[in-house]
Order: structure tokens, then C-alpha cells, then sequence
């Protein structure tokens, strides 16, 4: 049976001797110690945590539904409608990690020198990457089922994440978000960089006018920017007009009632849709609230199951591309999408779901814990795991 991968990489729509960190100690030089700057927003954040493992599952339920709407049922139109709403939420998802990463990335760019805040990074993030894009190329090269894709140049971009500047997609798919992280991570540390580490208004100034120039061009990348701010802010309180809580539950509510309305590219253009600006602002007040010591998120999220998820979150969110195509196939081909439309979608899911999870339980083992406590030599989170604790010296988890 020929295998045909279909799930569109590029844009959604829907880890002797001396130990490797003594080494790398005395090449990059001694951790800068920790100041206030550092502290600035707290370390770990049990909600922080918790959404990340939400927008995993939401993109894993974007694909569930828009799938199965777009391959599946596209004939039914009752479906294709009734699962739009949710369908927009769900790619939501990832919005909602940029903004994680601007939140948590700040930090870690504050803390560490240079060299061990690339190899940190490189170590979080390439590994699975770099695996998973191999996978990709293999399968790809052998079905031809994205001819531009089998190209050099675009196995050489998506590789070395530069595929928005030659006009390629990005390999494995859900891996375009990744491109948009690392650019981030350059453009943030860049700033920080002449701004704290060493001071040079000059070249602090350039630094600013490149990231600038990359929002303009890019519009998404403004999540990270409202993270980054957020975290910036969390450092002091806040005294709002009404309850923080009512306002983190109002802020909710329009979070979810705007992103259901629709998907968008954010090119200016989209901004010309009436609820592309309050998508934007609703979120960020959203997570501004929700980072907050005692807010309702920390609470619902300060348990062992959002623990879990937001720990195997990055491994989720690329793996479960794999097994949902596969299954997908295997019903299809079985015949086991009927006219019970709602039976068979819940069928599916929980298949996806007990099968996606023990093999990113496996993923995140081998291919996110191992290569950087392996390096490192301490855990990528490092939590209290309570909501009472918002605030502690984190890992490096992002």
C-alpha cells in the first residue's frame, strides 16, 4: 500500500571526563548571577505550564475535527458547520504557545550568556525537531506527495529554520510555529543582549528597529511580543477596577467567543475583520490575569493530569500529527467513518488520544529528556507543583 502523507507541513488551516556543562562553563563563562531583572515575573508558572499543555490538546483537536470535516465529511454540511467554531479554537492553540514562549523566554534570555542560552535552546527544541524532519524527508522522498518539498533548498531551510526568508515551507508538519520560535529567540536575546548584558544604546537601538521590522512583516509574531510584556509587567501588581478573577473569567469568555470566529494568517489584511484586534487584546488580558498567584486557571490547571500535559506539550504537539494521519487512514480505509457521524468522530478521537499519548510519553523520554538533562545535567522543569507557588528558580522549559 503506497503511503501518501498528507498533512500539510508549512502554515496551519486548520539533550567520561568533566561534565559537558563544567565545559561549557568555562567556554561561554560563569552564569551571570541572578538580579532582580532576573526575577522579574517569578520562575515557574503552574498556569503558564498548565495552558501549554491546553494548546497541545487544542491543535491535537484541530486536527481531530477540521481532518475529518475537510477529508472525511466535507459532503456534510451539518459537520463542516457545526465543528467550525470549535475547529478555529482549536488552531488557536498556537497562538496561545507563542505567547507562552514570550512569557517564558524572557528570562532565560536575562539569565544566561550567550553561548549557554543558544545551546540551551538548541538542545530544548532540535533534537525532536531534526528526527521528526528526517521522518518527513524519508516519507516524502519516497511518495512524492509535496514535490516542492523534496527540493535541497527547502530540506536546507526547513533544517535551519530559514524558510520564511526562501519562500519554502517548513518539513514536519506543525513545524512552520517553530520557525516563527527561533527567529523570536534571535530577535529577543539580540535585545536583551545590548540592552542588560552589555550595554550599547547604539546597538540596542538596531536591535529593536530588526525586531520591529520582523513584526511588521510578520504580524503573528506580536504573541510573543504580548508575552514578553506580560512577563515584563508580572513583576509588579496589578489593581484593576473589578475583581481580578471576574476579569480573568470575562477575559476568557472573549478569548474563546473571538478565536471561535474564524482562522487567520495575520497578514494586514486580516486586520481589516472586525475581530482579529479583539482576539489579540482578549488574550493577552487573559493570560496577563491568569499568570497572576491564586488566579482560576492556576487553580484548575494545579493538578497531575495539566502537569503532564504541559511537561510533554512540545513532544505532543509534533507527534501527534503522525498518528492522527495513520489512523485516519486506517479508518477510512476500514470503512469505520459511517453515517453515525458523531459515534464515529468519537471513536476516532479517543483512538488518537490512547494512541498519540504513550508514543509521545516515549518521544519525550528519548528525544527532549535525554539530550538536555544528559548536557546539562538537571530537569527541564523544575516545579513545585502548587498553585500556592507561583515563583521559584525555573528550569529551562519552553
Amino acid at each position: 500500500m503506497t503511503i501518501c502523507f498528507m498533512l500539510v507541513p508549512g502554515r496551519r488551516r486548520p539533550i567520561a571526563s568533566e561534565a559537558p556543562s563544567a565545559l561549557l562553563a568555562r567556554s561561554s563563562g560563569p552564569t551571570r548571577p541572578a538580579s532582580p531583572r532576573d526575577k522579574a515575573g517569578g520562575g515557574f508558572n503552574v498556569a503558564a505550564h498548565g495552558l501549554r499543555g491546553l494548546a497541545a490538546m487544542m491543535v491535537l483537536l484541530a486536527h481531530i475535527l477540521g481532518g475529518t470535516a475537510k477529508h472525511i465529511y466535507a459532503q456534510n454540511d451539518a459537520y463542516v458547520q457545526g465543528i467550525a467554531g470549535a475547529w478555529a479554537l482549536g488552531t488557536f492553540g498556537v497562538e496561545l504557545f507563542f505567547i507562552i514562549s514570550g512569557y517564558v523566554i524572557l528570562p532565560s534570555a536575562m539569565r544566561y550568556g550567550a553561548q549557554q542560552f543558544a545551546l540551551r535552546r538548541f538542545l530544548r527544541l532540535y533534537p525532536l525537531f531534526f528526527v521528526l524532519s528526517l521522518f518527513f524527508i524519508a516519507l516524502n522522498a519516497i511518495t512524492n506527495a509535496y514535490p516542492a518539498l523534496n527540493s535541497t533548498k527547502a530540506v536546507i531551510s526547513g533544517l535551519l529554520f530559514i524558510n520564511l526568508f526562501t519562500g519554502t515551507e517548513q518539513l514536519t508538519p506543525n513545524a512552520w510555529s517553530l520557525t516563527y520560535e527561533v527567529i523570536f529567540y534571535l530577535l529577543m536575546y539580540g535585545i536583551v543582549y545590548f540592552t542588560v548584558h552589555h550595554r550599547n544604546r547604539a546597538r540596542a537601538a538596531v536591535a529593536i528597529v530588526v525586531g520591529l521590522g520582523f513584526l511588521l512583516t510578520h504580524p503573528i509574531a506580536i504573541y510573543f511580543v504580548i508575552g514578553a510584556a506580560i512577563r515584563l509587567a508580572s513583576a509588579r501588581p496589578w489593581r484593576w477596577p473589578i475583581p481580578a478573577r471576574g476579569l480573568e473569567l470575562a477575559s476568557l469568555i472573549a478569548m474563546i467567543a473571538f478565536a471561535s470566529r474564524g482562522h487567520f494568517e495575520y497578514s494586514w489584511s486580516d486586520f481589516a475583520d472586525p475581530v482579529l484586534v479583539p482576539i489579540i487584546l482578549s488574550a493577552g488580558l487573559y493570560f496577563h490575569c491568569a499568570v497572576q498567584p491564586g488566579s482560576l486557571t492556576a487553580r484548575a490547571l494545579d493538578n497531575p493530569l495539566f502537569r503532564y500535559l504541559g511537561t510533554v506539550s512540545y513532544s505532543l504537539y509534533l507527534v501527534h500529527p503522525y498518528s492522527y494521519y495513520g489512523i485516519r487512514r486506517i479508518f477510512d480505509h476500514f470503512g469505520w467513518f459511517t453515517d453515525n457521524v458523531l459515534g464515529s468522530i468519537a471513536i476516532f478521537a479517543v483512538v488518537v488520544v490512547a494512541v498519540t499519548m504513550p508514543l509521545t510519553h516515549l518521544v519525550h523520554i528519548s528525544l527532549e529528556i535525554w539530550p538536555y538533562q544528559r548536557f546539562f545535567g538537571q530537569r527541564i522543569y523544575r516545579e513545585k507543583g502548587s498553585a500556592a507557588a507561583q515563583a521559584q528558580p525555573a528550569g529551562d522549559g519552553a
